[in-house]
């Protein structure tokens, strides 16, 4: 999908919207920490959910409207559609509109609900997002973000191979400075011997890629809807170990995940390697202060 891109938040409403149509409210909407949010209510009662930045930086919203794009297109979990796009110069900003979510109560299965459809959303068909024909089916269309940080989505040929060079590689590099000569030798040994670690996927996954706590929500329906993506094609694996990151789902939510797609003995042992990357990109991030996680993780397997 091409979602329109606009000179100007007002030419985004009426081309949207209509010509009738104008903007009457504008009132924040707590969420992240890298973008301004807000529901904007305009003159026929209606909202829309807007998501803003400095000017320079639209990439982020063209990232995310992508992988939006294709969340929604597996059909299998609720994901808000991306509208426009755009800059505006006289507020010096670049924006991201999209449907507004109205928040309903939860359904009562709603957690086993949550697991069966973001496991169908990994079993979904994902060759339209990478280079299967070459037989290179981890990564994606294009490259993203993981927060504020670049996330790189060259497609390999197998699962370890990504994960070393396009997730551990690009942030090790990035948090040299805080890295000690101890953590230098044990990340050169944990990448030469990743693949006594990882396993590769039984079969490969379109996933949310930062699917925290945070970027899932309670929609319209009562069910869980994503936001918030760093989509890619990798191991389900990963993104289970990105929700127990911090504190976890109910075991209701696992239970039922692991009755569409039974979750393998082993990834217990491979969850904290996984969540690495996460520890690292905060460390770059926000700093020291995420130093010790990583330090625990890499003494659990080196």
């Amino acid at each position: 999908m091409e979602i329109f891109t606009a000179n100007s938040l007002e030419q985004a409403i009426t081309s949207l919207f209509g010509e009738n149509l104008r903007i009457v409210s504008k009132r924040p909407v707590h969420g992240g920490d890298i973008n301004e949010s807000y529901c904007l209510s305009l003159s026929d009662g209606s909202a829309v959910f807007m998501k803003c930045n400095s000017i320079r930086n639209l990439s982020f919203f063209e990232a995310e409207a992508k992988g939006l794009d294709a969340l929604r297109k597996t059909e299998a979990i609720g994901v808000p559609k991306a509208l426009a796009l755009g800059t505006d110069k006289a507020q010096r900003i670049s924006f991201l509109l999209m449907e507004y979510l109205e928040r309903a109560a939860k359904l009562t299965a709603y957690w086993e609900m949550f697991g069966r459809e973001l496991a169908a959303m990994h079993r979904a068909d994902y060759t339209e997002f990478a280079e299967t024909e070459q037989g290179r089916p981890f990564g994606f269309t294009h490259d993203n973000y993981i927060g504020a940080s670049p996330q790189i989505n060259t497609t390999k040929e197998n699962w370890i191979t990504f994960f070393r060079e396009c997730r551990l590689l690009p942030q090790i590099k990035m948090a040299e400075r805080y890295l000690d000569s101890k953590m230098r030798k044990q990340f050169t040994k944990l990448m030469d011997h990743l693949d006594s670690y990882l396993v590769e996927p039984e079969f490969p996954s379109l996933i949310h890629g930062d699917l925290w706590s945070g970027n899932a929500v309670c929609g319209p329906d009562g069910k869980a809807w994503i936001l918030d993506p760093a989509v890619y094609v990798g191991h389900y694996e990963a993104e289970l170990a990105m929700t127990e990151l911090f504190g976890g789902n109910p075991d209701s939510f696992y239970g039922a995940y692991n009755e569409v797609t039974p979750i393998d003995s082993g990834y217990h042992d491979r969850r904290d390697l996984y969540n690495l990357y996460h520890m690292l990109n905060h460390l770059n991030l926000f700093g020291a202060t995420y130093l010790g996680s990583v330090q625990r993780i890499l003494n659990r397997y080196v």
